[in-house]
């Protein structure tokens, strides 16, 4: 990231209009590519473009380090896209009405499509391009991430920064990743040629079209042997110059309009960084009121097509689908009877702590609270998985009265009064670091006295999903909580569905060590 932008940074973090608008008028046609890319296209690509840049601006003061914007920026699209994954399974299969929608093309050309379509490149690239719809999920937003890297906007670290994993690690992912794209490039020439293989034929017998994991494991175990369907793979040209070849995905008109309505992006800055404009139709702009406020109240996104947006978690409205991101608890209740001192945690006296057992529940507290003392936190998506750490980050690990002591000791925190709210608490794992929330991800600190840690590290309960148990609200952004997924917890806003609700939730326990 250019000192430039760096600037830009610190003066939309002091509440400067113009260097937001600039900031995200530089950073729009990165994230409309990474998007773009990684959900082929999908009619909510600028439902997800937009829903991230109001996180993004809602989050920006809080950014420690300005010059890691861009990395940031990529950690939060990433978690957008996965939200937009977890609806769209979360409402699969409801309706057939809805399992249609999927169908219904978007106003433009997908951005696949356009590529197929438009850019006449060579039939090897074209390939690529469709080899890309059938890799998993995951491997289809590294693609995306690493299409960007190729072009020069992104770096390893960068990559490394937002996905929270070591560069060589992310080399390990991205090598998976292009193994599976090269797999999935074979089965599209195979399915293409013509005459087609005659065994290839016999093999998709059944096959209905979609291109799954499935199929391309079936498919995959009849060209990974068939001479005639591997005829080609000697002679391709390496896929790294196949995806320089493409031109990126151009902002449409119309993200750009409604980002202006929104209050996200002025005209002048969008015309400086060369996005295109479109008139906005009277009546769709956002109301009067300055874009902070707009962020602190319920923030409303109108998709193009309703179904689509209802398959995606929307509530069908006259017409439109409008949902609500980030919504903030109704009330917060207490969840501590004593006050620590900052940065120096209540002791809680050993003969309070409860030898563990079969994992029983703590003693009963009011509705939404969490005990102070030694706790082991159960998931209530994941019964007999316990919040505990891997090096920095926490995640969710299985304990038991036949684990190991280390075992055992990583999945029992002492809860202590909030180091910023003597109202909620904080939790002090047994090597005396804390659990605290960065860049949107929970891990484990040293405290540093600062006021920001003690903001990061203190979390309000509101009662969860099931009885006894509780939900753990961010003190510093109230609207999200604390979320098991993708192997980790994060800090995310609700998509209104119970299965987030479950995931958001956990039991307290007597501590298992």
């Amino acid at each position: 990231m250019n000192a430039d932008h760096a600037g830009l940074v610190v003066a939309a973090q002091a509440g400067d209009d113009r260097a937001r608008e600039e900031l995200i008028a530089a950073y729009l046609p990165l994230l409309y590519n990474i998007v773009g890319r990684a959900l082929n296209g999908h009619a909510d690509v600028d439902d997800v473009v937009q829903e991230t840049l109001l996180r993004v601006v809602r989050d920006l003061p809080a950014l420690r380090a300005p010059e890691s914007f861009r990395s940031w920026l990529v950690s939060i699209t990433l978690r957008q896209i996965g939200n937009h994954r977890h609806r769209q399974r979360a409402f699969a299969g409801r309706s057939t009405v809805i399992d249609e929608a999927h169908q219904i093309p978007d106003a433009g050309a997908e951005p696949g499509d356009m590529t197929i379509l438009r850019l006449h490149v060579s039939d090897e690239r074209r390939q690529v391009v469709e080899a890309g719809r059938w890799l998993d999920p995951d491997h289809r937003v590294l693609l995306s991430l690493w299409w960007q890297e190729g072009a020069g906007l992104l770096s390893r670290d960068d990559i490394a920064a937002a996905t929270g994993l070591t560069v060589a690690h992310v080399g390990v992912r991205l090598q998976r990743m292009r193994e599976q794209l090269e797999l999935s490039r074979t089965i599209v020439a195979a399915l293409e040629a013509d005459p087609r293989c005659p065994q290839l034929d016999e093999a998709i017998i059944g096959w209905d079209g979609l291109r799954t994991s499935v199929w391309r494991k079936r498919i995959a175990r009849h060209t990974r042997g068939c001479p005639v369907c591997g005829a080609t793979t000697t002679e391709r040209v390496p896929v790294e110059r196949l995806l320089l070849g493409l031109a990126p995905l151009a902002v449409p008109a119309g993200l750009v309009a409604a980002l202006a309505a929104k209050g996200l992006l002025s005209g002048t800055a969008a015309s400086a960084a060369g996005l295109a404009t479109a008139p906005v139709a009277v009546g769709t702009a956002t109301g009067g009121g300055s874009l902070h406020s707009l962020l602190i109240g319920k923030l409303h996104a109108v998709t193009a097509h309703p179904l689509v947006a209802l398959a995606a978690g929307a509530v069908l409205v006259t017409g439109t689908a409008t949902y609500v991101t980030w919504p903030e608890p109704a009330h917060r209740v207490p969840g501590v009877i004593a006050a620590p001192t900052a940065g120096h945690p209540t002791p809680i006296p050993s003969s309070t702590i409860t030898p563990a057992g079969p994992s029983p529940v703590s003693p009963p507290a009011v509705a939404g609270t969490v005990p102070l003392g030694a706790q082991s936190l159960e998931s209530v998506d994941e019964p007999a998985l316990y919040l505990t750490y891997a090096g920095d980050f926490a995640t969710l690990g299985r304990a038991s009265a036949s684990s190991s002591a280390q075992t055992r000791q990583r999945v029992t925190f002492t809860v202590v009064g909030g180091l910023a709210d003597t109202r909620c608490v904080t939790f002090l794992a047994a090597d005396g670091r804390y659990l605290r929330h960065r860049d949107l991800r929970l891990r484990l600190s040293t405290n540093d006295g600062s006021g920001l840690f003690r903001e990061d590290a203190t979390f309000c309960p509101t009662p969860g999903a099931v009885a006894g148990s509780v939900t753990l609200h961010a003190h510093n952004y109230p609207g999200s909580v604390l979320r098991h997924r993708d192997g980790g917890i994060w800090l995310d806003g609700s998509d209104g569905t119970r299965a987030f609700a479950d995931q958001a939730s956990f039991v307290m326990r007597r501590p298992w060590a």
